[in-house]
């Protein structure tokens, strides 16, 4: 059975510690659904299935997995370069280097690079806690 944020994790934390599931679930909320409806050169690009992947990829690296999300679109929006980007910022951040950061979406605007970053790490703490909870 799938034990996700929005079903279980937000609802234990607050009876854990009342309050603290409402803030982390705004954080994650805000920094998922955060967007300039742009992709590089090209605007009122619609980024949600981009933004879906890479959280859902974050978490299939630390083996949470969802039934009901097809992984092809993981494949299909995620370049190897990026995967391997996100990979080693979310397991090995010591091993982050600006040549790794240029290496993906050359094309792309720092503050695109930027909210991949927000993306993975709030994913990433959310796995942990899913994890922890």
């Amino acid at each position: 059975q799938d034990y996700t944020w929005e079903d279980h994790g937000y609802s234990l934390i607050n009876r854990l510690y009342p309050d603290v599931g409402q803030l982390l679930d705004e954080k994650f909320q805000v920094v998922y659904n955060l967007t300039y409806n742009t992709i590089a050169m090209h605007c009122g690009v619609d980024t949600s299935m981009l933004r879906r992947a890479i959280w859902n990829y974050v978490h299939c690296v630390f083996g949470i997995r969802y039934d009901d999300y097809d992984y092809g679109e993981v494949n299909q929006l995620l370049e190897r370069s990026l995967k391997i980007y996100i990979k080693t910022v979310a397991c090995y951040p010591e091993k982050t280097t600006k040549r790794v950061y240029t290496q993906f979406w050359r094309h792309f605007k720092h503050s695109e690079k930027v909210h991949i970053n927000l993306l993975l790490l709030e994913a990433r703490m959310q796995a942990a806690l899913l994890y922890a909870l």
